[in-house]
Parts: C-alpha cells; sequence; structure tokens
C-alpha cells in the first residue's frame, strides 16, 4: 500500500516552491500482432486487470488519485466566477437568426481586399481562399457554387479510392452535393443569398448529426444502434446560413485518439507530409480545410481534439468556452469537458463560423449563466487599445517542455513580435499540479466516454471496436467510483489556480502541442496502434480548457526545420472568445509572410 498524500487547501499552495515536472509516460508503443496480442492480454479477467494496475502505478495514477486526501469539494461540471466584460467588442444575439449574428460578425472585420490573385498576382505567400473571397467570386459571376462542387467532387471520391483509402469523408454523397450547390446557385441568380456563408463548402466531423448522413463516431456500427433524425443544432444554424454541407468528416474512432488512425475506412493524411498523421481525433475536419477543398469544418473537442489536428494540418482551430454551443445532436451531447467548435484556414472565418453556430442550450443557460456572446472589433483602433494593454501569462518551464526546440522557438519568436507591434506585456506565471490536471482530465473524459459506449458493449458491440479503442475502454473500466469522485475534487482545485491566474493576465500562451505531426507506422494503418508518449506530447498543453471549459485557440505560427506547421495557443478567460479571437488575429496578421502551400493542395475556387 502506498503512503498517504495529504494536499493542503488550493488558496495555501506556496507557488514558489512548485517546480515542473516533465511528463514520462510509461507504456509500450505496440502496432500489428503485438498490439493485437497485448489487447487480448488486457482485456482477459485477471492478468488484464493486473497489466492496467501496474501500468497505473508506473505512472503515479494511483498516487495522484487514490492515495490522496483532497479537501475541495467535488466541481462536476465547469462553474465560472462573474467575469469582467470584455471591451471592443459587439455583442451577438443567440435567441437571434444566425444570418444576422453573421452579418453582425462580417461587420466586425477589417475591409475586404480584393485578393491580388484575382488580378492574375500570382507572387507568394501563399494564402487560401477565405469565405470573403468565395463570396465575392460568386457575387460577382467569377463562380459559382455549382462549379466549384464539380471541382471538389471527384477529389474527395479520388480520396476514398487510394490504396490504401485515405478517405477525408466517411459518409459522402455526390448528389446531394450537387443538389446543395444547385440551390445556392441559384439564390445568387435571383440576388439572394441567405448570408454571407451562402455557397460555402463545409465538412461536419462524424460524431455531429447532419442529414441525411448517418453518423458512425469513426466507427463501423453506432449507425445501426443510433438513427440520425434531424440535424444537430450547430448544422441547423449552418444550413440556414446557406452552407453546403459536404458530408461527415473522417476521424478517430469515437475520439479515443489524438493521432486521427482509423483502419476501419482509412486514415486520413496530413496534407503538409502525406506520410505523416493528421492528429486528431478531428482528423477529416483539420486535413479537408488545410487542404483547400472547404473554407471550415466542424469539429468536437473533448481533450484538444479541434486543436491539436489544426496545428498539426497548420490551420485555426477553436474550442469555444463549455456550454457556449448546443451539443444536441452530437454523440457527446451529455459529457462535461466537450464542445463543437469550428475549423478553418483564417481567423476571420473562424469568427463567421462561430457567430452561426453559437447559442447554449436551456439548461446550460440557466446553471452557467454564460455572458453574452461578443466578437471583437478586428477594424476599429479599439482593437488595437485592447491589444496594447493586454498580458500574456506564459509558464515558461512548462512551455519549453517540447519534442524539438524549434517549437518553443518559432512560438517564442512570434510572442516577441506581437509584444513589439502592439505593446503587448509577458507576465511568468506558475500553474501548479499540472500532472493532477492531466489525470483528472483522463478519469473524467474516460468516464464519459465508457458511460456513451457501455450500453453497447455490454450488448456484443466491443469486439467490433478498433484496438486502440478496446485499449483505452479497458483503461476506463478500471477507475473506480472514488476516481471520479476524486478528479472532480481536482477539478475544483485546479480551477482555483486558474482563476488566481487570470487574475494577474489576460490570456495563457503555449505551443498547442509537444511534437509536430507524427509519422504514420506502416503497420498502422491496418489495426491501428497504441502510443502512450505520442498522445502525451500531442495533448500536453490542451487539458486545462477541456476540464475547465476555458475556452482556447489554436493559430498557425510557422514551421519546423522538417516543413510542418507548428501551432501556437491562447487560453482565455471563462466566457473570453472575443479576446482570444482579437490576439490571434493579431498573430495571424504577423505571421503572413511565413504560410506554405501543404503539398496536397487543390484550388477549387479558381483553376488556372
Amino acid at each position: 500500500m502506498g503512503k498517504k498524500r495529504v494536499m493542503v487547501p488550493a488558496q495555501e499552495v506556496d507557488l514558489s516552491i512548485v517546480k515542473y515536472e516533465p511528463e514520462a509516460i510509461q507504456a509500450p508503443h505496440l502496432t500489428g500482432f503485438l498490439f493485437k496480442f497485448f489487447v487480448s492480454i488486457i482485456e482477459a479477467p485477471v492478468i488484464g486487470s493486473l497489466l492496467i494496475s501496474y501500468l497505473k502505478k508506473k505512472n503515479k495514477f494511483i498516487e495522484m488519485l487514490r492515495n490522496t486526501e483532497i479537501p475541495e469539494a467535488p466541481m462536476f461540471k465547469p462553474e465560472f466566477p462573474p467575469q469582467e466584460p470584455e471591451h471592443g467588442v459587439v455583442t451577438l444575439h443567440e435567441d437571434g437568426k444566425p444570418e444576422d449574428r453573421v452579418e453582425s460578425a462580417l461587420k466586425c472585420l477589417p475591409d475586404y481586399d480584393l485578393p491580388g490573385s484575382w488580378n492574375g498576382n500570382q507572387d507568394p505567400p501563399f494564402k487560401y481562399w477565405k469565405i470573403r473571397d468565395y463570396a465575392y467570386a460568386y457575387r460577382s459571376g467569377l463562380a459559382t457554387p455549382s462549379i466549384v462542387a464539380e471541382r471538389i467532387i471527384p477529389i474527395i471520391e479520388d480520396f476514398s479510392s487510394k490504396k490504401p483509402p485515405q478517405p477525408l469523408l466517411i459518409s459522402f454523397d455526390a448528389e446531394e452535393v450537387r443538389k446543395q450547390a444547385a440551390a445556392s446557385t441559384k439564390r445568387f441568380e435571383e440576388g439572394k443569398p441567405l448570408s454571407i456563408l451562402d455557397g460555402i463548402f463545409m465538412a461536419i466531423k462524424d460524431d455531429i448529426d447532419c442529414l441525411p448522413h448517418p453518423s458512425k463516431s469513426g466507427s463501423t456500427w453506432m449507425h445501426q444502434v443510433r438513427s440520425v433524425k434531424k440535424d444537430a443544432v450547430c448544422v441547423s444554424r449552418l444550413r440556414s446560413c446557406g452552407v453546403i454541407l459536404l458530408g461527415k468528416a473522417n476521424m478517430h474512432e469515437f475520439g479515443m485518439g489524438t493521432t486521427g488512425n482509423n483502419p476501419n475506412f482509412g486514415t486520413a493524411r496530413n496534407p503538409h507530409a502525406p506520410e505523416r498523421y493528421t492528429g486528431g481525433s478531428s482528423s477529416g475536419p483539420a486535413a479537408i480545410v488545410a487542404s483547400g477543398l472547404s473554407s471550415a469544418a466542424l469539429g468536437t473537442d473533448g481533450g484538444g481534439s479541434v486543436r491539436i489536428p489544426s496545428s498539426l494540418c497548420g490551420v485555426v482551430g477553436f474550442k469555444t468556452t463549455y456550454g457556449r454551443t448546443d451539443m444536441e445532436g452530437s454523440l457527446c451531447d451529455a459529457g462535461t469537458v466537450e464542445i463543437i467548435g469550428p475549423i478553418a484556414s483564417t481567423v476571420e472565418d473562424v469568427m463567421l463560423v462561430y457567430a452561426a453556430i453559437l447559442g447554449s442550450s436551456l439548461a446550460n443557460r440557466n446553471s452557467l449563466q454564460p455572458s453574452a456572446p461578443c466578437l471583437p472589433i478586428l477594424s476599429a483602433r479599439d482593437s488595437l487599445n485592447a491589444l496594447e494593454s493586454l498580458r500574456i501569462g506564459k509558464y515558461t518551464t512548462w512551455f519549453n517542455d517540447v519534442n524539438s526546440t524549434d517549437i518553443s522557438d518559432q512560438c517564442e519568436d512570434i510572442l516577441g513580435l506581437l509584444c513589439k507591434a502592439h505593446g503587448c506585456r509577458m507576465v511568468e506565471i506558475v500553474i501548479p499540479e499540472l500532472q493532477e490536471m492531466r489525470n483528472a482530465h483522463l478519469v473524467s473524459i474516460g468516464s464519459e466516454m465508457l458511460c456513451s459506449v457501455n450500453p453497447d458493449c455490454e450488448d456484443g458491440k466491443a469486439a467490433r471496436m478498433t484496438y486502440d479503442t478496446r485499449t483505452s475502454l479497458a483503461l476506463f473500466r478500471s477507475f473506480t467510483a472514488s476516481d471520479y469522485v476524486a478528479a472532480q475534487c481536482l477539478r475544483r482545485r485546479i480551477m482555483y489556480h486558474h482563476m488566481a491566474i487570470f487574475k494577474n493576465v489576460d490570456v495563457i500562451v503555449t505551443p498547442t502541442t509537444g511534437m509536430t505531426a507524427p509519422v504514420i507506422p506502416p503497420s498502422a494503418l491496418q489495426h491501428g496502434e497504441t502510443d502512450m508518449q505520442v498522445t502525451g506530447d500531442l495533448m500536453r498543453f490542451v487539458i486545462a480548457a477541456n476540464l475547465l471549459g476555458l475556452p482556447a485557440i489554436s493559430v498557425p505560427v510557422g514551421f519546423d526545420k522538417q516543413g510542418l506547421p507548428i501551432g501556437l495557443q491562447l487560453i482565455g478567460r471563462p466566457w473570453g472568445e472575443a479576446s482570444l479571437l482579437r490576439v490571434a488575429s493579431a498573430i495571424e496578421e504577423l505571421c503572413v509572410k511565413s504560410k506554405k502551400r501543404p503539398v496536397s493542395f487543390y484550388d477549387v475556387l479558381k483553376t488556372n
């Protein structure tokens, strides 16, 4: 038996003696036959429990939860103290029409500059077409949604027919896309587009309902036990704005992984390096945006699943405050760590999509009492004034815990440019109990995932899951009721630490991931893999936003020496989405010359 550990109350923690301990996960990296054999062992009644218990002890899981006395009461879902109003913002009406919110968001953006490439100027740096570029093309007769659809369809089909398959979408109906595009084209011909998003192509992650497609959550069977009767609330809001919904995007099965590996349908590839992972679990959404085939996509984020693939694929991924968007119609609508968030190639496109989908459920409005949703006015002097007073919190030893100094150096350089250009101030902070935070998140999300699939596992579906999903579920089944309550006590404690930090800073900054895109082992394509060290590296900086429900955004800031994208993460106060978007936009502007055309990129708006 281990010795009991007693924690002092959170407010009594002496930050001057806190020392950062680099994460060292001890677990095997397995693929192929050895992985299949390992799964058969951990699922065995006695020896499996012993092996999992051994691995948990090696990684201090028992010490952190079962052998620790935690003085705080449990916090079973995020609870936020009242927040100061944001400045230089426009307030959006979450009960209003989505297209009206999008129009308000449009007015927050800087004046539209006609892309030089329309006039024959193709000089670098590389730039993605923005939503406003598509809108300009449609309104000026340079293209129609139907023309763009016919360029996209064969490319989507080609990805699924590759050997081995590399699908961006795992549910796709070309005729349905043509039908939506024709309706949008007709609206433009009549001069009656529904919004700036009319005719904009978007993909929806496979765990979010979108008619007429099934929701499989990346599995081979979920659609057999759960039928889709209507769009998810956020998808319905996009559809009312005229968005053309391409289909259901590939993902790590049930979201239980960070690489995007999916042996069921094929693994989506990173557009910057097709031999590497996209990151997950929103693999398809990030890849389809990075490849230029979709202006934006919706993903879900319960453990970095929007931000990780966005970082690895060189696009923008936005996690809202917990409860800011209505989760009804997603497979993860009953959890306490997950949100639906947009992925897009630019911050302004994220803003437009966010404006369309936001709006809390009635239950969350009553329990969380959210501040009114706001967007920054990026075209006004107020925006620059807000940046001048910005205090950026950085925990340097944690910030530098990355696989390559390329990541920390690039992020550091951009922060230096931000402070020089806008007068922001860096503030050194200390975040205690990061290992406890990781364990509390693991127990929370693991228990919620197990609860959602357990009835089907008991009904015999477990054998049809991928081996890495089965590995995760074997670990999750080892959690006890006392583990879960202890994790929620830690959640309250860690919330206290973060709210204390936010009294002195406006945002917390980190690299988004501790590594750039990992190579896909060929042996992992058929049966998947387990590599907890890679998982730890990818999730190192993303967890606080999920466990505590805080908003966060990943912005691409450059590339490592191998040419792989690097993301910078900003974490904000509860309901502080506008402040994050303002800073993200300023960072994006500083990085405009460092953009690089992905290896796998398709110009579907203007073909040369």
